[in-house]
């Protein structure tokens, strides 16, 4: 599998720092992620996986509808899958950024999860207006093609389209005021980099991206969360540096590190021996309880 690049990001904070090693329980109360997998009864209720999104797609009982968010000033508006919970009241935001291979699928199944978790998900196709007739992550004719479309975006182009999306779901009549994001592989990287410039926002979340730059850190508001593979020296070598500059400036950055997953191991679960497996086990419902502490205070 081809790897994801990371962006130039703007950091986060730290408070705590969570790493789960081989052979070595969790911290905080947290399982040890390398214990066999859970009982069909007990499991955890994940996104599905790559080969598993079409089903959840057809048959979600959710609201799902594809909108075009229009950017200020014209130009082609930013194609938007958007998934409403089934709640009564308003519902948090939680922008969902895909991974180097576009908005597929399996990342509009992983924000129908998100709101089953009950908030309202958008996922920006951040392809919009690129690729032949400017049809984004569809138009273009293969993967390798869309990881050249997404490699050629800017940092200033990925925050500009990320701010119209977040503004037009924080002015949906649904939609309560607060908002998070929530990103897998080169959009792990972005999620961490909108952080540290989008000071509005009130949490992120990194699915295996590197880290922004030391100098950008200082900017971040939000509290992060990241989680890593094992085996996925190239990105965890910027988990460290991150941390303790986050730690020094007294922001909040948590993270956990899943001994034997591989690089995108909640798209692919079925990979590694299991290993994949047991980490979405144990990211996924961290992740949820993250989002729910800072954007519902539960």
């Amino acid at each position: 599998m081809r790897g994801c690049s990371g962006v130039s990001l703007v950091p986060i904070v730290l408070t705590s720092a969570l790493v789960v090693a081989a052979g070595a329980p969790a911290a905080s109360g947290l399982s040890d992620p390398t214990a066999a997998p859970a009982s069909a009864a007990t499991a955890p209720s994940l996104p599905a996986s790559q080969d598993g999104a079409k089903a959840v797609l057809e048959t979600s009982p959710r609201h799902g509808e594809w909108v075009d968010v229009a950017m200020p000033g014209g130009g082609t508006p930013i194609r938007t899958w958007v998934v409403y919970p089934e709640r009564k009241d308003k519902a948090p935001v939680v922008v969902v950024i895909h991974e180097i291979y576009g908005l597929t699928p399996w990342i509009r199944a992983v924000a129908d999860q998100l709101a089953k978790e009950g908030f309202i998900a958008v996922a920006p196709d951040l392809l919009s207006g690129k690729g032949p007739g400017g049809g984004g992550t569809e138009s273009a004719g293969g993967r390798d093609e869309v990881v050249a479309l997404v490699r050629s975006l800017t940092p200033e182009e990925v925050k500009a389209r990320l701010d119209v999306v977040r503004d037009y779901a924080l002015h949906l009549p649904a939609a309560a005021p607060k908002s998070a994001t929530i990103g897998f592989c080169w959009g792990g990287s972005s999620s961490f980099a909108y952080a540290t410039g989008q000071p509005g926002l009130n949490a992120a979340v990194v699915y295996y991206g590197t880290s922004p730059e030391s100098a950008r850190l200082a900017a971040v508001k939000a509290p992060v969360l990241g989680l890593y593979g094992g085996d996925d020296a190239r990105v965890n070598a910027t988990i460290e540096p991150a941390a303790a500059e986050m730690k020094k400036l007294g922001r909040t950055y948590e993270f956990e590190i899943y001994d034997g997953a591989g690089h995108g191991f909640l798209r692919d679960q079925e990979g590694r021996e299991g290993a994949n497996r047991k980490a979405a086990e144990k990211a996924w419902p961290r992740t949820v309880a993250f989002l729910r502490a800072h954007l519902e205070g539960k």
